[in-house]
């Protein structure tokens, strides 16, 4: 018990073993399409949503959100559903009637 099969041929290898156990958790190709927007995007939408919102809203909902990102030419379009699933997955939490605070 307790002892690993195979690991003495890594013995005085620390970056050998190194190299193999990283290969063996790097990721491989997944299911499904492609991601549609780039980390960069999501980014900046974080940072926008961090931004005091326009004079003419007191929030940032999710649909202004959304349209603020087509007008600056960062995306070509998004759901506000999207940019809810960004947000959410950011850490951020949005209130039940979609306003952000």
């Amino acid at each position: 018990m307790g002892e690993c099969i195979g690991l003495e041929k890594w013995a005085g290898k620390p970056k050998s073993l190194r190299d193999a156990v990283s290969q063996l958790l790097a990721d491989r190709p997944r299911p499904g399409s492609p991601g549609v927007f780039t980390a960069e995007q999501i980014c900046q939408l974080l940072a926008i949503a961090c931004e005091t919102p326009p004079e003419h809203l007191s929030h940032w909902t999710q649909p202004e959100l959304a349209q603020t990102l087509i007008n600056r030419g960062i995306v070509d379009s998004i759901s506000a559903s999207s940019v809810g699933r960004f947000l959410k997955s950011g850490g951020f939490e949005t209130a039940s009637d979609q306003i952000l605070a």
